[in-house]
């Protein structure tokens, strides 16, 4: 037996060790590193040759990705180590156990050797084989499918709505009190919700004013009531080109009780919405807001659904970082290029990027590119403090400045080597609508993976 030292370096609570020769039911416990919080180690007895194994993060299966690693018959993915036998260790070590490690030239070493024991790795992409993530892909649909939104409804919960005519800083002040990104609008001559308030509109009041006069007056939004901005909204934008016409001038998107959880996902997913109001109409009455349908809500019905069943769907089980998910800063089979931004830029910078790219939020980087925080649309509301944003220029008021006015950090990170079923997990937060993907052991920004995502990813 040779004794091999095998560490965990990216934290958690409670982690443990175990390999494929015991069939994965032993667990090695591991301890922190003394003086680190992050590096787990243990010490194990190993027998000359290759050894599979994986770690138990907070009671679930992890690998680490800076480390060898390889895809078994049954689409998992584990760490490899190869052990040298005792006659290989260099007599210069005068008895000291030899400890394997995974540095590069070590792991061309443990190729070279595996092709010969007819063994395949692969570093660093890995794919599961097509038809697994087919299989995957299927059982969530029809999971999706055969469940409808009415099984979202809480059976009690508040659903708030403004009424056409009250002025948009009084909504807008009520949307910051109570924590709301997006309200419904009812229309009192209609008797019907004819549309919906949501942080941009706010966005786009604040740089209409701003390109006409250089300080905000509190007058503008006092007597501007969210009729008027729409119908100035219209005239506004109405001409715009493509998707930004869509944008500003598409009928009001809704979803009815008893329509699918895909149905009303794809919905979200085309039209680039974050929520839909769920409408039950009787002939004869006026309709009623029942809820208000979000991917992350459906993102957490499927959560609950499958906690217990990971092995039913093995695509949940396996590392982001292997799909074509999310954007990215370069690489990873990117979409497009993943937009980043200074604390010294300008708060009107990343509002026009805002509504332009039309994403939902902005990570501030420092300059060696380590994630500082997150801007996003709801950040908007925070101006509303004070009424702050009669006494600024957009313009000249910093990121950072804007981001002292936001209470705390409203962001969370992921790994490349963080399973899908985690990320999935993290997202059902309905304030959690992306994860920044952080270097493991850093803070170093790699790229962003939303909700709008992961739906588009298990869509196909």
């Amino acid at each position: 037996m040779v004794r091999a030292v095998i560490t965990w370096p990216h934290g958690g609570r409670r982690v443990s060790l175990s390999f494929c020769n015991t069939g994965w039911s032993d667990r090695i416990e591991m301890s922190l590193l003394e003086g680190s919080s992050m590096i787990f180690q243990a010490i194990c007895d190993l027998p000359p040759g290759y050894h599979q194994y994986k770690f138990l993060v907070d009671g679930l299966w992890r690998f680490d990705d800076q480390q060898l690693y390889v895809q078994d018959e049954y689409g998992g993915i584990n760490n490899v180590i190869f052990v040298k036998t005792p006659e290989l260790i260099s007599l210069s070590l005068h008895g000291e156990a030899f400890t394997p490690t995974m540095d590069i030239d070590n792991i061309r070493h443990v190729q070279d050797r595996a092709s010969s024991s007819g063994l395949t790795y692969s570093e660093p992409e890995l794919h599961l084989l097509d038809n697994g993530i087919e299989i995957s892909r299927r059982r969530l649909c029809m999971h999706l499918s055969s469940h409808t939104i009415y099984e979202l409804i809480p059976n009690s919960s508040k659903v708030f709505a403004f009424d056409v005519e009250v002025t948009v800083k009084y909504a807008f002040h009520a949307m910051y009190k109570q924590g709301l990104a997006i309200v419904p609008i009812w229309d009192e001559n209609l008797q019907r919700i004819s549309g919906m308030l949501t942080a941009s509109d706010l966005i786009l009041i604040l740089i209409q004013l701003h390109k006409n006069l250089a300080v905000l007056p509190d007058e503008q939004l006092e007597a501007h009531t969210i009729s008027a901005w729409k119908a100035g909204k219209s005239q506004l934008y109405g001409k715009a080109n493509g998707a930004s016409q869509l944008m500003f001038q598409r009928p009001l998107i809704q979803a009815d009780p008893d329509e699918s959880l895909k149905d009303v996902a794809l919905r979200i997913l085309q039209n680039k919405i974050s929520m839909v109001p769920v409408i039950h109409s009787l002939d004869g009455s006026s309709p009623q807001l029942l809820h208000m349908a979000c991917l992350s809500g459906i993102l957490k019905y499927v959560c609950r659904h499958f906690r217990n069943r990971l092995d039913y769907v093995p695509l949940l089980q396996q590392p982001v970082g292997i799909f074509p998910l999310g954007t990215w800063i370069s690489g990873g089979g990117a979409r497009d290029r993943l937009l980043a931004l200074h604390s010294s830029e300008s708060l009107s910078c990343a509002l026009n990027i805002l509504i332009e790219a039309q994403v939902s939020s902005i990570p501030i980087v420092d300059d060696r590119g380590f994630l500082i925080n997150v801007y996003s649309k709801s950040d908007i509301t925070s101006l509303l403090k004070d009424d702050t944003y009669a006494r600024i220029q957009l313009d000249q008021t910093t990121l950072s400045q804007a981001l002292e006015l936001v209470d705390g950090h409203r962001y969370q990170t992921c790994t490349r080597s963080d399973p899908l079923y985690v990320v999935m997990e993290r997202l059902s937060d309905p304030a959690v609508r992306r994860l920044i993907v952080v270097e493991a052991g850093t803070r170093l920004v790699e790229g962003i993976i939303t909700l709008s995502d992961v739906f588009n990813f298990i869509f196909g």
